[in-house]
């Protein structure tokens, strides 16, 4: 049998700081690229469960211990991430305390949700509208079979 290859798979994470007015999210600058702010996040290790890559990646790059809350979904355009195909699993957790920059992000920001920043890295845009829908409404992220 010949060598499968098969896409990456990572976890993001959507922080939401329980303890600051309003519940901001986290938000990461990218220190390598592609650059940009984006949600924490990063890739699983080989005999990693994906909620503890999630938990992983926020300390990494927070600093924060967090509690996961829900999956808000899956994303897997192949174009979402310019490097190569990757598969990332989006939560929604909760945190205390205050973010400090750490391993692949360059700076970390605290943002409310009227003021979160357009061009995201990745479909960071697409994510977090999928979110604001999850925190109106409690609707996680849609089926996206059919489109492009």
């Amino acid at each position: 049998m010949g060598t499968i290859t098969t896409p990456h798979v990572a976890a993001d994470i959507i922080i939401e700081l329980v303890d600051h007015p309003g519940r901001p999210i986290v938000l990461i600058e990218r220190r390598y690229p592609p650059h940009g702010w984006a949600i924490p996040g990063g890739f699983m290790e080989v005999g990693e469960r994906l909620e503890h890559t999630a938990i992983r990646e926020a300390a990494e790059e927070t600093s924060l211990s967090v509690t996961l809350k829900a999956l808000l979904g899956l994303y897997s355009d192949p174009a979402r991430d310019p490097r190569f195909h990757v598969v990332t699993a989006v939560f929604v957790a909760e945190a205390r305390g205050t973010p400090q920059a750490a391993d692949d992000a360059k700076n970390v920001g605290i943002v409310a949700m009227d003021a979160i920043p357009t061009r995201l890295a990745f479909d960071h845009d697409q994510v977090l509208a999928d979110y604001r829908a999850f925190r109106d409404r409690g609707c996680v992220a849609p089926l996206r079979e059919g489109e492009p």
